[in-house]
């Protein structure tokens, strides 16, 4: 069930990705410098919105059996929490990378 979940989620990825692609190229101009300039200051935020879909996503896959096993452990040692805790939120910070980038444009 989990691989076919997975191959869904890829499909759909790619389909996006190259929907994106074949609008940026439908949409393309000839024009001056600065139509080129324009293009790329979009074609750069589209990269970083990509980019952050991809660390979302990626951070939801990775959470999930950690929160369980993370709720697993509390069960059984309730002093445990604060590593449970520590382990749930490490790949939040893969987004906050993401939101970086984001900024930095």
């Amino acid at each position: 069930m989990e691989n076919k979940s997975m191959r869904m989620i890829y499909r759909v990825l790619m389909a996006v990705l190259l929907a994106t692609l074949v609008a940026g190229v439908a949409t393309a101009q000839e024009g001056g410098e600065t139509d080129a300039v324009n293009d790329k200051d979009t074609m750069a935020k589209l990269g970083a919105g990509i980019a952050l879909a991809g660390c979302g996503i990626g951070t939801g896959l990775a959470q999930g059996p950690i929160g369980a096993a993370a709720v697993g452990m509390i069960a059984e040692d309730a002093s445990k929490f604060g590593t449970g805790l520590l382990f749930t939120v490490l790949p939040e910070t893969i987004v906050l990378f993401g939101f970086l980038s984001i900024y930095l444009l």
